[in-house]
């Protein structure tokens, strides 16, 4: 049974990143569709997988992360507009059946990701 999951890891501190509202869409019919909407918890996950079984299905995803209200609520002062407010990673899942991890490793001045296990 396949899923997909996500961690969020603050680099400039080395703590997880807490409490930032994560969105995936799904690509359906040439439009972006929101399939789910969360809140990473005090480790930097989610609660649950973003999907999982029959949910999630072979097609192109999209994760916004907003991090630019976390670094504001983490006290960080960035000027305006900020280098990094809402980021965007477009994937694709190419077999339902496999584990699909995105994790997000995120600085207020860079980030990278790739796919884990």
């Amino acid at each position: 049974m396949g899923k997909l999951t996500t961690h969020i890891l603050d680099t400039s501190t080395g703590k997880p990143g807490k409490n930032i509202t994560v969105q995936l869409y799904f690509l359906k019919d040439e439009s972006w569709e929101l399939a789910k909407e969360t809140i990473s918890n005090d480790d930097g996950r989610c609660d649950a997988p973003l999907l999982e079984g029959a949910e999630l299905r072979v097609g192109q995803y999209e994760l916004v992360f907003h991090v630019g209200d976390y670094f504001d609520a983490a006290g960080v002062v960035l000027p305006e507009p900020k280098f990094l407010d809402e980021i965007v990673l477009r994937f694709g899942v190419p077999d339902a059946s496999e584990h699909y991890h995105v994790p997000l490793l995120v600085s207020p001045f860079s980030y990278s990701t790739y796919r884990g296990s």
